[in-house]
């Protein structure tokens, strides 16, 4: 079994905040709240813990600034609400988070944005400045632009789709409830929280409920999609009550509050089982004897200088497999160029990229993180 001590020991976390909480249930910024919230993230910042937060709240916060009791079903109110709504979520973080001396950054994508490969980069690559510049990216669906993510989506779904994205070793999504429990609590007195379950298992639909709050778009069903989606990198997730007092670094101490989403498999191989089986490849990339050797023996990324040949046409992001000098297989990455780029470079060193291309997108072809081998 996998202690809240033992699952909360990792230095990147993914914190997501829902709107019910952010608005005190419909009554505006609970902008008392929010700084106790931020008080415990900055505090897990210098703790050492990379910090990366997804909130809600832009279109309740929208709503009530708008005077609107209830939310609508016609889609361009709800993206005009978002708009008016994002502006006072953001400028409440950035107040909060410079009385602690640390810096704020808007982050507005949508679920597009994750799975079309550039773009997935391209966002990696910005969190991961962001966070080593000692900046707190505030992470939000761009509900302004969005359409189907509006009516069916949800930031517990965008929160596990940034665990994956960065790696997160644990996601924490903050919500009005304590927790999964056995049966529905709003129904069923005997109900009981569960402290510890596998994220996979298919016996936890059955006892959530898939209605939502008058603000949020997603009930406790979403959730444990989401900590299933975490899962599949090999991030924990805890789902836990906002409103229980100093409830971040009470987890950061290991104690047991919410509920635990254990992954079924180890981290590296749920990773390598993302990478390896949810593409398909769009090209290969055939390497000599000494760029295969290192790849497969020393863990290393995979630098141009060692590519001997490259078929297919593909384009940055895009998955390509990666062959020996015999033709073999021996592994499946994400690209950092483009095919015409990688023939452009192949066989050069990466401080020649920039020379040869005229820009440097990144120095590896393809980064060890973003690579499995076979």
């Amino acid at each position: 079994m996998t202690s809240h001590s033992v699952a909360v020991s990792g230095q990147r976390w993914v914190v997501k905040i829902g709107s019910a909480l952010l608005t005190n249930d419909g009554k505006g910024l609970d902008k008392q709240a929010i700084s106790g919230w931020v008080d415990q993230l900055a505090q897990l910042r210098q703790q050492g813990v990379e910090i990366v937060l997804v909130s809600s709240g832009s279109i309740a916060e929208g709503m009530v600034r708008l005077g609107w009791t209830q939310r609508p079903n016609e889609i361009h109110k709800l993206q005009a609400a978002a708009a008016v709504g994002q502006m006072g979520l953001v400028q409440c973080y950035e107040q909060s988070f410079s009385r602690h001396g640390m810096g704020t950054a808007q982050i507005l994508l949508t679920h597009d944005d994750l799975t079309h490969r550039e773009r997935y980069l391209n966002a990696r690559g910005t969190l991961r400045a962001l966070v080593n510049h000692n900046v707190i990216p505030v992470v939000n669906e761009n509900d302004t632009v969005a359409t189907d993510e509006i009516r069916f989506g949800d930031n517990d779904t965008l929160g596990a789709l940034v665990a994956n994205l960065v790696e997160a070793d644990l996601l924490i999504i903050l919500t009005d409830q304590d927790g999964l429990c056995d049966k529905d609590p709003r129904h069923h007195d005997d109900a009981k929280l569960l402290h510890q379950v596998q994220a996979g298992d298919p016996a936890l639909i059955a006892m959530a409920s898939g209605s939502a709050g008058a603000l949020g778009s997603g009930g406790m069903l979403t959730k444990i999609q989401a900590a299933k989606l975490a899962a599949r990198s090999g991030a924990n997730t805890i789902i836990a009550n906002g409103r229980t007092a100093d409830v971040l670094q009470r987890l950061r101490q290991g104690e047991s509050l919410g509920t635990l989403f254990v992954p079924d498999q180890q981290p590296l191989l749920a990773r390598k089982q993302w990478l390896a089986g949810h593409l398909k490849a769009k090209g290969e990339l055939h390497l000599d004897e000494g760029a295969a050797k290192v790849l497969t023996q020393q863990g290393k990324s995979l630098l141009s200088v060692g590519v001997t040949l490259v078929k297919g046409d593909f384009t940055r992001g895009d998955m390509v497999l990666i062959l020996d000098v015999h033709g073999h297989t021996i592994a499946r990455g994400l690209v950092n160029y483009s095919a015409a780029e990688t023939l452009k470079i192949m066989g050069l060193a990466s401080h020649s990229i920039e020379q040869t291309l005229g820009y440097v997108a990144e120095p590896e072809l393809v980064h060890r993180d973003n690579l499995v081998l076979i």
